[in-house]
């Protein structure tokens, strides 16, 4: 039977969570630092980078979010009414029918590409024959991972956690020993395509570790492409306007794909990679606590305990908007020295930093938003509305593309790569976010009676206070030790401003500076 946990137990499962984001963030950049070090701000990265999208849109599409966060409340709900028997048949179900769709389309987007590619990018004609190339190669991904994401749907309903997230960093080894060992025994016209392996043979590992969980909760999977065993066709319904959400997220990245690739060469490396780093702050901060609490909110939602949903809810809010405003100053103060550290080598050049650095400022405003959206849409899935974040979410597709437009016109210099217009797209995404993370949070408080507004904004604004003094203290230290090397001042300036945040924050007498470090060393012990 699933169950719901309590806080300490969400806080918990979310350490271990982020344990697993940690692993794979870092790895994460490990894994970007060796592209960037092999290939630099390059054409052909920007290529890779580009071929990257459509097998990451289709499987996103088929069988990533989308069903995850459709087939969990489905599934936990056969759980609790103690019939196991139709939840694995579900299960089975789902996942031979998500399985055969991705065959079948990545055979057709395989056909097409050459249509699709010249579409979606501006670059030269080699440069679009290397990206439909390289699309073609990882679209085998696609299968991989629509079977390997409903692995990480089943072992998180019934609250395992490790080897999912354990399965994130798998990935990235794959894609690190593409960069690292693939990449080198290539003809050099060629190397870039070792990055494509590597991505199939990261997709083969994030597969192959959670295969063990699955006798931990006595599975019965089977091949059943049969969609008409009981709740597919109801996991099917929820998943259909999250599919469309999803949609319109991958819209804003192709419009940003479109806009960036036809300005400097290695703009939208410069975003993705910015983008990269940005994510791994919201992985750790914000996508642990979302998927830590997102069975228990079924589980609340499916017993119909309203009290105990809003009061997990309430948690999971205030601990990432905690965190968030911390992040954001920390990347906006130390994001180019981090990155010179993290990522100048090789072919990676000082004016490939700072362009990096210069739209990672602008994605780290929105992260408070990003945070909230990975909290609050998870608790619509969990009440199985996934209608309202699709509704939402197109308003802010509509926002993000016209702030695009506008903003790239006042927001650097096309012409230029350290301090590109492409900012201008990360701003966008960022306001649009913004707006999107409110919307959802004014909605679901109407909806659901109350959202314990009292204690989450009043902690947000104290934790706010507290980031803007570590801004402070930061910017203070860069000044005092900036000749002193980038390792020196971002060691010094990292630790001191976490010091710095939490000492006001518990001054402010918000709760998370006491808890967060306790169960942090009871975690470690």
């Amino acid at each position: 039977m699933a169950k719901a946990l309590s806080n300490t137990q969400i806080v918990r499962a979310a350490m271990v969570v982020v344990g697993g984001f940690l692993a794979s963030g870092i790895l994460g950049l490990v894994r970007t630092a060796a592209f960037s070090a092999t290939f630099g701000a390059s054409e052909s990265l920007d290529a890779f980078y580009a071929a990257q999208n459509i097998p990451e849109i289709l499987f996103v599409l088929v069988a990533g979010g989308a069903l995850g966060s459709s087939f969990i409340p489905v599934f936990a709900r056969f759980l609790n009414g103690d019939d196991q028997a139709g939840a694995w048949r579900l299960a089975s179900a789902v996942m031979s029918c998500v399985a055969v769709l991705a065959t079948v389309l990545a055979l057709i987007i395989g056909v097409f590409a050459p249509v699709l590619v010249p579409v979606v990018v501006d670059f030269s004609p080699p440069m679009q024959a290397l990206t439909l190339d390289l699309t073609r190669i990882m679209l085998v991904t696609v299968v991989i991972f629509s079977i390997s994401g409903l692995l990480m749907g089943i072992l998180n309903a019934q609250q395992v956690f490790t080897l999912p997230a354990l399965a994130l960093a798998s990935n990235n080894l794959g894609q690190i020993f593409g960069a690292l060992v693939i990449v080198p025994l290539l003809p050099a016209g060629s190397k870039i395509y070792g990055l494509a392996l590597g991505a199939i043979l990261g997709a083969v590992l994030h597969l192959i570790v959670q295969i063990p969980g699955l006798s931990r909760v006595g599975s019965r999977l089977v091949f059943l492409p049969d969609p008409r065993i009981p709740g597919v066709t109801e996991v099917l319904s929820l998943m259909l306007p999250r599919v469309l959400g999803l949609a319109v997220v991958q819209i804003n990245f192709l419009v940003n794909l479109s806009l960036a690739s036809g300005m400097t060469p290695g703009s939208y490396s410069a975003l993705k990679i910015a983008w990269t780093l940005m994510f791994f702050a919201l992985g750790v901060i914000a996508q642990s606590v979302g998927t830590a609490v997102f069975p228990s909110l079924s589980a609340f939602a499916a017993t119909g305990d309203m009290d105990g949903f809003r009061d997990r809810l309430a948690g999971a809010m205030r601990g990432v908007l905690f965190l968030s405003f911390p992040a954001t100053v920390g990347l906006i103060l130390l994001g180019q020295v981090g990155i010179s550290l993290l990522l100048q080598y090789g072919e990676w050049t000082p004016e490939s930093t700072a362009a990096t650095a210069w739209a990672l400022g602008f994605f780290a405003v929105g992260i408070a938003g990003h945070s909230l959206l990975e909290v609050l849409s998870r608790a619509f899935y969990a009440l199985s509305d996934t209608r309202t974040p699709v509704l939402i979410g197109i308003i802010s597709m509509g926002v993000n593309i016209a702030l695009s437009l506008i903003l790239i016109r006042f927001i650097g210099d096309p012409t230029s790569l350290s301090r590109g217009s492409f900012a201008g797209l990360a701003l966008a995404n960022s306001l649009a976010t913004l707006l999107e993370g409110v919307a959802l949070w004014w909605i679901l408080r109407r909806r659901i009676g109350g959202l314990k507004d009292r204690f989450v904004i009043g902690g947000a604004i104290r934790a706010f206070a507290a980031a803007v003094g570590m801004g402070v203290v930061v910017w203070i230290i860069i000044n005092v030790l900036g000749g002193y090397g980038g390792l020196i001042t971002a060691v010094i300036g990292g630790l001191v401003g976490v010091i710095v945040f939490f000492v006001l924050a518990f001054i402010f007498g918000i709760d998370e500076a006491r808890t967060m470090p306790r169960l942090l060393l009871r975690r470690g012990r």
